[in-house]
């Protein structure tokens, strides 16, 4: 199967990259930095230089591979640093959630693509009722908190075009927090780095509760989702959620022990569960 994938250069793109020529896909992977190119030819993906917000570029990069299933896989959320202006901390990422999504759908459409996968996520963005595990069928917040609405509203964006395709398969996933290697959760990750500054907002008693995923296991449920995946929404996550007052120590103690030589994340992901879309 040949597969178009924006955002192959990172945390996840890495990851998935591999993994689909393993199963024996081949895989274009679009950038809008020429100089990425070597990095993606390096993991075996034939390059496409397109910007993901330019709708002709896009068009043009798609037409030319000929995709079978288009993956969404872009944020722009490396230059987080803070949460307290959490919408404009997001802006780039919103905007490719949401023009960004529209051009891939639309060029997958021209190009007769059976599927697009898009990453969404899982998290704070779950109305705050009912049981604090949450799943594909608890309602998203309402109510979110003033800098976060133009964020859910990004997610809500992505989501209902992807369901509401009439003519393609759209599949959304929703992840949950990444840990591993090259995201915020690694020893140089941005969370990491508020932690280690006491800088990473609590809210209340940190009795809020976070799912994680393991960036290996979100890159096989994509993997799932493009070769066997049915349309529709699924959260992606490890079975140990845990509230803020537990991970945080955790990942303090982590990051404590980085610095002796090793590093992995704590007690809230001891235990990776693979996770996969239904089929």
């Amino acid at each position: 199967m040949k597969v178009f994938i924006v955002g192959g250069t990172g945390a996840i793109g890495k990851r998935l990259i591999p993994q689909l020529l393993t199963s024996g896909h081949e895989v274009v992977a679009m950038t809008r930095s020429p100089g990425k190119s070597d990095e993606l030819r390096i993991l075996g993906a034939e390059v496409a230089i397109a910007d993901a917000l330019n709708r002709d570029s896009v068009m043009r990069a798609v037409m030319r591979a000929e995709p079978e299933v288009v993956v969404h896989q872009l944020t722009a959320l490396t230059a987080v640093t803070s949460f307290k202006n959490f919408d404009k901390e997001f802006a780039l990422t919103n905007r490719l959630r949401t023009e960004g999504l529209d051009n891939l759908l639309q060029a997958a459409r021209a190009t007769g693509a059976k599927r697009v996968v898009a990453q969404s996520y899982g998290n704070w963005n779950y109305e705050r009722t009912g049981s604090r595990v949450k799943s594909e069928e608890d309602p998203l917040d309402p109510s979110p908190p003033a800098n976060q609405v133009e964020s859910l509203e990004a997610i809500r964006h992505l989501e209902s075009r992807l369901t509401e395709a009439e003519d393609i398969e759209g599949i959304a996933l929703r992840y949950g927090g990444f840990y591993g290697p090259g995201t915020s959760l690694s020893e140089s990750g941005e969370i990491t780095e508020m932690v280690r500054k006491r800088r990473f907002p609590i809210v209340g008693s940190g009795a809020g509760v976070w799912s994680f995923v393991h960036i290996d296991d979100a890159a096989g449920a994509a993997v799932a989702a493009i070769e066997r995946g049915t349309p529709g929404i699924y959260n992606v996550a490890d079975d140990q959620p845990a509230p803020v007052s537990e991970w945080l120590p955790s990942s303090l103690a982590s990051s404590a022990r980085s610095r002796r030589g090793t590093f992995r994340y704590g007690s809230a992901a001891s235990s990776r569960a693979t996770s996969e879309c239904r089929s």
